[in-house]
């Protein structure tokens, strides 16, 4: 019996493998795959357009082989045998959820009906011959390949250090995605002067947020990062408290006053070597820059929403920064509110200091920044410079009238947008380099 039972597993692992050999073959995935365990899997996922998903897959499908052949070595051991078992059984429930995700994405991206998912939990090997073999059954599109697509232009031109202000050189910012490595920035040379507001536009996925961790230090890249002619990679320690950065979402408790908040805010922000009563003076003095003094006793609970967004940023800027970044400060805020917040933010730019701030509306106090950086993903997906400049000059650079159109522009054409990044990105590239030759 047990012999009959390795014959059915290798016939059904046969039918499974060729199968999906031609499968692969349609969808542009390299065919050798189909015959490897676990890698199949995670293969079969992209094919369906749910690569995410096909990673947890792939690992499931691993941990479920090692359990069926910890099944057949401990099968003489009853206690053994029954923990394998039951962990065969739990990953065997998981791994069928996952399948049958992955299988409704193939089954969208060849155009069939949804049904024919009852045949690939029952019979998935003559169902992979069938879809594999059949001229009939053929994919939307086919999976694209990260080396076939060209990267754009690289500048490779270095941003001189400034001695009063902001030297941003980065070469490369990489991970390892799931045994392959990627980039997800690249070739980002810029200066920017104190007393300058900077404007950080760029689509979903662009690498903002990479970009700002990789500027204050909070994910290293490779890259050099100077502020007043000192490198905040190297002397991190000592130069977090010239960098502040206010998150989208604030992460105050509702029930304490503004005082305290900003009290203990104090008490994180800035250094040890501060006494107690600096530590309240620099507090009174925040609350009266940021129109806070009046609502000190209020609970935050109780602030209006530009209130709250103005006490999120007052306590980033109670260590007095140099360089001050905010994501979305005016998230959820009307017109009217926002803007008065935006010439807060201006005023502290005039102060000496540098500011960018990443807005979805920025259009609407375009006027308050002096520059603008533009990321975008060229055709491998990394994070790449489009433009770093003057805000009047970036219309003309792009050809548009509002940053919501460049932002359009270099959007890919899946997102809605003009998929024009590669032509910018290498535009601004040559541009740099006419201007260091």
């Amino acid at each position: 019996m047990e012999k009959f039972q390795w014959i059915g597993s290798a016939v059904s692992y046969v039918l499974v493998a060729v199968g999906y050999w031609k499968i692969f073959g349609k969808c542009g995935v390299k065919r050798f795959w189909a015959f490897i365990p676990t890698c199949r899997e995670y293969q079969v996922s992209r094919c369906a357009d749910r690569e995410k998903e096909g990673r947890t897959y792939a690992i499931i499908s691993a941990f479920y082989y090692l359990a069926q052949v910890l099944q057949l070595v401990f099968r003489q051991e009853t206690i053994y045998h029954d923990i394998t078992v039951l962990v065969f059984f739990t990953l065997a429930v998981a791994r069928l959820i996952y399948l049958i995700r992955i299988y409704l994405g193939l089954i969208r991206i060849f155009e069939r009906r949804r049904r024919w998912i009852w045949l690939f939990i029952i019979f998935e090997g003559l169902t992979a011959i069938i879809w594999g073999f059949s001229p009939k059954f053929q994919p939307s599109k086919k999976v694209p390949d990260p080396k076939a697509a060209k990267a754009a232009r690289l500048a490779g031109v270095d941003a001189g250090v400034l001695e009063d202000g902001l030297t941003i050189n980065i070469k490369a910012r990489t991970v390892i995605d799931f045994f392959r490595k990627r980039y997800l920035l690249r070739d980002i040379h810029m200066n920017i002067p104190k007393g300058h507001m900077v404007l950080l536009l760029g689509g979903s996925g662009a690498g903002k947020t990479t970009f700002v961790n990789a500027v204050t230090g909070y994910e290293q890249a490779d890259a050099q990062i100077m502020l007043d002619g000192r490198d905040i990679y190297r002397e991190y320690d000592s130069m977090k408290y010239d960098v502040g950065f206010v998150p989208q979402q604030d992460l105050m408790r509702g029930s304490d006053t503004v005082k305290l908040t900003l009290s203990d805010a104090a008490t994180l922000r800035l250094p040890y070597s501060v006494s107690a009563s600096e530590k309240r003076k620099r507090v009174s003095k925040v609350l009266e820059q940021f129109g806070l003094s009046a609502v000190r006793h209020s609970l935050v609970e109780k602030l209006s929403g530009g209130q709250r967004k103005r006490l999120s940023i007052a306590m980033e800027f109670i260590s007095d920064p140099t360089l001050f970044i905010l994501d979305e400060p005016d998230s959820g805020l009307d017109g009217v509110v926002a803007r008065s917040l935006f010439e807060k933010l201006r005023s502290i730019a005039d102060e000496g200091r540098i500011v960018v701030v990443i807005t979805h509306t920025p259009d609407r106090v375009i006027d308050l920044f002096d520059d603008v950086i533009v990321l975008a993903k060229d055709a491998t997906r990394t994070g790449r410079l489009a433009w770093y400049g003057a805000v009047n000059e970036a219309y003309d650079f792009f050809g548009k009238k509002s940053m919501e159109e460049v932002l359009l522009s270099i959007n890919q054409k899946e997102e809605g947008g003009e998929g024009r990044a590669n032509e910018f990105v290498d535009k601004y590239a040559e541009r740099m380099q006419q201007k260091a030759g």
